[in-house]
């Protein structure tokens, strides 16, 4: 399998909702985007959630059908439904909107 998110930072615990989307999502069969947090920035994938595993001490990620896997802390939105990074996206698009004095 190939290893989709290799960020080298440590696995946040997520709030068991997003699990519950996943959970939800796999149990439909149901096919759409993942955009996750990556070492270029921000990454998009797309496919069917076959599993969410966990991998001694690099955290949980979802299994998708083309043999990717995502962290599931990175996840900014998973078939369009907010993910555990949500938030985070939401700091860094506004922090890169300051950052440029918000003009065009």
């Amino acid at each position: 399998m190939k290893l989709s998110t290799e960020i080298e930072t440590s696995y946040s615990p997520v709030a068991w909702d997003y699990r519950e989307v996943i959970e939800n999502e796999k149990i439909k069969g149901a096919t759409g985007k993942v955009f996750y947090f990556c070492q270029e920035g921000i990454c998009e994938d797309q496919g069917r959630i076959l599993d969410l595993i966990e991998i001694d001490s690099k955290g949980l990620f979802i299994v998708l059908d083309n043999d990717h896997q995502i962290r599931i802390d990175l996840i900014i939105t998973l078939f369009g439904k907010p993910g555990a990074a949500y938030d985070k996206y939401d700091a860094f698009s506004n922090s890169c909107m300051e950052c440029h004095g918000g003009d065009n």
